[in-house]
């Protein structure tokens, strides 16, 4: 099946069993500051996970373009991909195990609702159980009454079989929510199990035999204070379906290169290389620019461009590593336009469900300028590489910082010299390089509206109230960017000319503090898209919301400061706010978009 049809029998599925198809989140998530980009189906959810009643009800379902980039050097191989979609069906408070598993089962084997994969080559996994945690032999007991043999259900740890953002019990912070969960692995027989990874195969062997293709999380602990877990009063199902995985699947080959929009990425790229996907030596270099140029097209349709800095700079880094594959392939810097037919492909492929929308103005005409870019720095790179006498490996983490001038070509050239790389000296510059780069992201990006602490819901809140402020004080042009929340402080992005006078942050922050005074209720609504938008509410520029949306209203009758669609959370009164409102600074973005950082002070400060 091709990934088209494959979404669209998930989504007449699940609809089928009373869920309400809700559109994809942003790849940009707006107010989350914990990551870089929307990286699972819950990532959006969180709120209703915690028990705020979503506009769509209590049976949801979707697909989320996520990227996780944490394991780029793991794509060239068939199953590791940067940007996939994450099928996802949602019970919030509503159906829990037995009824979830005979869902997800029914999907994976009906061949007229479903997918019809043979019931022999799927398996299960289990939560194994810990201290804290018992076995989970519910759900056992319904994988065996749906007829799951007990020689293909398998239990493991928490490493394996528990699901929460942070990761395994013990690393989660206080109120974050999580559970168990049950994965679903298909077999792909005409893979042998290999010796070196182990005695018997399994689900989780790591030696190709087996790919996860679903996963049930059955979210129902919270971590509170003294470090235990107690049981939510609200009870959660959270399942995610990678959807290249199910298409391999459907065509019992484990290579997720070969299923339909992929082939026809590198058939393009076959075409423009003179090279073929079987060649031993090309295959790997065709899965990395199939895979990064798809991420990429998803990343500028949703206003990223490359740049040093956050989503900008890992759209930089998917461009230059598409060139340098491209480079090795071809045996020649690539030209600017080399990778026009396979980005035009990727925008057709997508159109329909996700691309529809998008301006005519829309181009990836950025990629082509940073191949050009990157093609003469890397050019440049060969020429200072042929001046040097000696490279060790510190100088070769010097050419790749200066130049981006990759290890491989460094080895390959030395090669052609009859010299070799000590390779130990790039390692530790590498590994120091890492080491910052992590610290750096780790300040960059710490905290967010995820954390649900109270200082971070009150400051959500002031958010609406400055956007609202600064619509009052400059004007209808003020339209929201972006926003990045911590637990000490909010930053609001917001489109402006030229940098607030000294008289216009004294009137914004009166417009909020003048609110706060008034310890005003802050009212939730839901209601129809198109009629919040007629009633004033503001909205978040870029975002696709659905057609029930929630609303926030601060103030009542005459005295109403604030009206804007938003998921939340949020306070219920302003008296919650300890505090007055204090912008603290301000800084210019470009592009006609401005910055302001503020904070809630202590009464009399």
């Amino acid at each position: 099946m091709t990934i088209n049809e494959i979404r669209e029998r998930y989504f007449s599925f699940f609809q089928s069993k009373q869920h309400t198809l809700i559109p994809a989140a942003p790849l940009v998530l707006e107010g989350d500051a914990t990551t870089l980009f929307t990286s699972s189906g819950m990532q959006p959810l969180v709120p209703y996970l915690m028990g705020q009643p979503h506009p769509q009800g209590k049976r949801l379902v979707d697909s989320q373009p996520s990227i996780r980039v944490q394991d780029i050097e793991e794509v060239g191989d068939n199953r590791h991909t940067t940007f996939f979609e994450m099928l996802g069906n949602w019970s919030l408070g509503d159906y829990f195990k037995k009824e979830q598993l005979a869902f997800v089962w029914e999907f994976l084997t009906d061949p007229d609702k479903g997918l019809g994969l043979p019931k022999e080559r799927l398996y299960v996994s289990l939560f194994k159980g810990d201290d804290s945690i018992p076995f989970d032999s519910e759900s056992e007991k319904y994988w065996l009454e749906l007829g799951v043999s007990k020689d293909h259900i398998f239990s493991y740890d928490a490493k394996k079989n528990w699901w929460s953002r942070s990761g395994t019990p013990d690393q989660m912070p206080v109120d974050e929510i999580g559970g168990t969960d049950s994965e679903i692995f298909f077999e792909f027989d005409s893979i042998a199990h290999d010796s070196a990874f182990g005695e018997k195969c399994h689900p989780n062997c790591d030696c190709g035999r087996f790919m996860e293709i679903g996963n049930s999380v059955f979210m129902q602990y919270q971590k509170i204070a003294d470090g235990s877990l107690v049981e939510m009063s609200q009870k959660n199902v959270d399942f995610g379906g990678g959807l290249e995985r199910m298409a391999a699947a459907t065509n019992n080959d484990p290579d997720v290169f070969k299923i339909d929009v992929f082939r026809k990425i590198i058939s393009s790229l076959e075409n423009t290389t003179g090279k073929k996907y079987e060649e031993v030596l090309v295959q790997k270099n065709l899965r990395i620019i199939a895979d990064h140029l798809r991420a990429a097209v998803f990343l500028l349709s949703y206003g990223v461009i490359p740049s040093n800095k956050a989503q900008g700079y890992v759209l930089r880094r998917l461009i230059r590593r598409s060139v340098v594959k491209m480079r090795e392939i071809m045996g020649t810097t690539p030209s600017q336009d080399v990778f026009e037919a396979s980005l035009k492909v990727v925008e057709e492929e997508y159109k329909k469900q996700y691309f529809s929308e998008l301006s005519e103005s829309f181009s990836v005409k950025p990629v082509s300028e940073e191949v050009l870019k990157f093609s003469k720095t890397l050019e440049r790179g060969m020429k200072e590489f042929a001046k040097m006498d000696k490279v060790d490996g510190a100088k070769a983490f010097d050419m790749y910082q200066t130049y981006g001038f990759p290890l491989e070509i460094a080895i390959e050239l030395l090669q052609q010299r009859g010299e070799n790389l000590e390779l130990e000296d790039f390692k530790i510059a590498f590994a120091k390089h890492q080491e910052s780069s992590r610290t750096a992201s780790a300040g960059s990006f710490k905290g967010g509206l995820a954390d649900s602490s109270k200082s971070t819901t009150s400051l959500h809140t002031v958010t609406h109230l400055l956007h609202a402020g600064l619509f009052k004080v400059l004007g209808d042009k003020v339209m929201q960017k972006g926003s990045n929340i911590t637990s000490e402080r909010l930053r609001f992005d917001f489109t402006a000319d030229q940098k607030l006078t000294d008289e216009q942050v004294s009137l914004v922050e009166e417009y909020v503090n003048q609110a706060i005074e008034k310890k005003l209720k802050v009212v939730r609504m839901e209601m129809d898209k198109n009629k919040a938008i007629e009633m004033g509410a503001k909205a978040f520029f870029g975002q696709k919301y659905p057609d029930i949306v929630s609303v926030y209203q601060v103030g009542e009758g005459d005295d109403i400061v604030s009206l804007e669609i938003c998921g939340g959370p949020h306070v219920e009164s302003l008296s919650e706010i300890h505090g007055h409102v204090k912008i603290v600074k301000q800084e210019a973005l470009g592009n006609g978009v401005r910055r302001i950082y503020a904070k809630i002070l202590p009464f009399g400060s």
